[in-house]
């Protein structure tokens, strides 16, 4: 089976791969391992599953990191959906034999949850704003991305698989620097960050408090790629007996 992985940023691409890829890329990470670096969004995240369906994937990964809407998960948790939602849109259900696979196969070292996961257009920034959307919608997590790729694994019967980690619990508020430094793409500019933290030196304190989360989630990714090939191998294991 070839298994296709989404990936919105670059620090998370760092995780499986080392080297230059260009955003829009497809390359292979194994004959049988096919990685888009897609950019974040759903638009772009629904292109990357098509591209990559396209290039005979048989099933499909979400590769990342997401936003705790619940209380009581903390930075490097895993997040695999159970149920992909979306606003104003049909809810998608999940994989559950191969979610509780992944998190049989990863629960010696870190947590997994097993739950709901909503996709949003943009960025849920305010801790507020994650409240409202937990008790809206009883998701785990927020991101950007899954719901797309969820959309277009159900449109062709293929499986999908969120492996999302926690980088900002559900109580804290994304620093004003980060959230003026974000294109339109969700990418961080970096004159734009600096600039604003010169302004703002009051923010540095949250901003390293984030870094701290965010090298906790890329640190369960880094993880969890070690056994990439037993959470992808699951349906062919599966077929053989």
């Amino acid at each position: 089976m070839i298994t296709g992985i989404v990936v919105a940023l670059p620090e998370e691409l760092a995780t499986l791969v080392s080297g230059k890829v260009e955003k829009g890329d497809v390359v292979a990470l194994t004959p049988n391992t096919l990685i888009a670096f897609a950019g974040a969004g759903c638009e772009n995240a629904g292109q990357a599953s098509e591209a990559l369906i396209r290039r005979g994937a048989d099933q499909l990964i979400s590769w990342g990191c997401a936003a705790a809407l619940s209380p009581e998960l903390k930075p490097g948790d895993l997040v695999v959906a159970d149920a992909f939602l979306s606003p104003q849109r049909p809810a998608i259900p999940g994989d559950n034999e191969w979610a509780e696979h992944t998190k049989l196969t990863l629960t010696d070292k870190i947590t997994v949850y097993i739950g709901k996961l909503v996709s949003t257009p943009t960025i849920v920034a305010d801790s507020r704003d994650k409240q409202a959307l937990y008790a809206h919608t009883a998701a785990l997590a927020v991101d950007m991305e899954s719901y797309a790729l969820a959309a277009a694994a159900d449109k062709a019967a293929l499986p999908c698989l969120t492996i999302r980690t926690i980088a900002d619990p559900a109580d804290m508020s994304l620093p004003n620097a980060v959230c003026q430094a974000l294109n339109d793409a969700g990418d961080i500019e970096l004159p734009e960050l600096i600039s604003h933290v010169l302004k703002h030196p009051q923010e540095i304190p949250a901003l390293i408090k984030l870094g701290l989360h965010f090298s906790a989630a890329k640190k369960t990714l880094k993880y969890t790629s070690q056994y990439l090939d037993k959470i992808t191998e699951f349906y062919a294991n599966k077929t053989e007996h």
